[in-house]
């Protein structure tokens, strides 16, 4: 029995599913894969029959239809070069025209940095007058913290249970991407907001159970990924830097201020949550200096003579 594109599609994606891909990567694939069938459907074309420059065609199509950036173009062709890789092995098609085909790739950008002192005047700056901005500010501070802290994506620090804090020893239990969990301390600053924040929590009609949600609306109601982007720009902004602030720089200013004084590239990356060493190397400022002197103190033909 000969199977349509859509069955292919979800049998890949069922197979995904067991292999503990994320709720998020499942929905991207699905989308991604899903408007290249639906294009092949319109030119009344079997994925049997699809060639390397209908791929280019749909691709193209994307980006004039809705002005698709590069990392976004990358992320599709990914999604059908893997679809159709498995429906090859699967025998359900004779050749992967996604095979060879390559887009010319961007430069990877180096992450927009903030510097310590700035960071520093946002978590450092005067409470608010009013009590009800108090405790917003409570709130968001927390947030702050533990975003700078431990280097957090935002879903992860949308995730967090107050059960996945351990005050005792400073850890705070993550499940990053892929539901992968890994274990990242947090700093005593960070400490201290998180403790006062759960202090407010009680009063936001929080139900303070280890199954619940760490970061709360003032009606008590998770907090929304969307609103977590904008009251970290908010925060900025009162501080009065002139910085268009989001979770994910906060990220980058931790890898980049913890590498820049610790320089131990692997355990950056295990705080990260990356599991490519070539993803953290991308906040790693290359400080020459440094370099030629690692080079003098540890090759065993570089040590300089001293001077007779």
């Amino acid at each position: 029995m000969m199977l349509s594109a859509e069955q292919l599609l979800e049998m890949w994606l069922k197979q995904r599913e067991i292999q503990h891909q994320s709720a998020h990567t499942l929905h991207a694939y699905a989308r991604d894969v899903g408007d290249f069938l639906h294009f092949c459907q319109q030119k009344n074309m079997p994925l049997a029959d699809v060639e390397t420059a209908d791929l280019r065609e749909f691709l193209a199509y994307k980006v004039e239809a809705q002005q698709l950036s590069s990392s976004s173009l990358q992320r599709m062709l990914s999604s059908i070069r893997q679809f159709m890789k498995w429906a090859e092995q699967g025998g359900y098609l004779a050749f992967n025209p996604a095979d060879d085909f390559q887009l010319k790739r961007q430069p990877r950008p180096l992450p927009g940095m903030v510097d310590i002192e700035t960071v520093q005047q946002i978590l450092d700056q005067p409470e608010p007058e009013s009590e009800r901005q108090k405790q917003l500010w409570v709130r968001d501070k927390a947030i702050l913290e533990l975003l700078y802290s431990s280097g957090l994506r935002l879903a992860e620090v949308q995730g967090l249970r107050i059960k996945d804090l351990d005050f005792n020893r400073q850890l705070l239990r993550i499940t990053g991407k892929g539901n992968k969990t890994r274990v990242v301390p947090f700093g005593s600053k960070a400490k201290d907001s998180v403790m006062r924040w759960l202090q407010i929590y009680p009063l936001w009609q929080g139900d303070f159970v280890p199954d619940a949600q760490l970061f709360i609306t003032e009606k008590g109601q998770p907090l929304g990924a969307r609103q977590i982007e904008n009251r970290v720009k908010l925060q900025a902004q009162r501080a009065g830097v002139n910085v268009d602030l989001h979770p994910h720089l906060l990220r980058h200013c931790f890898a980049s201020h913890m590498l820049s004084n610790s320089r131990d590239l692997r355990a950056v990356q295990e705080m990260l949550g990356h599991s490519n060493l070539t993803t953290t190397q991308i906040y790693t400022h290359v400080d020459f200096d440094h370099l030629a002197q690692v080079y003098d103190q540890a090759h065993p033909r570089a040590q300089r003579k001293e001077q007779g």
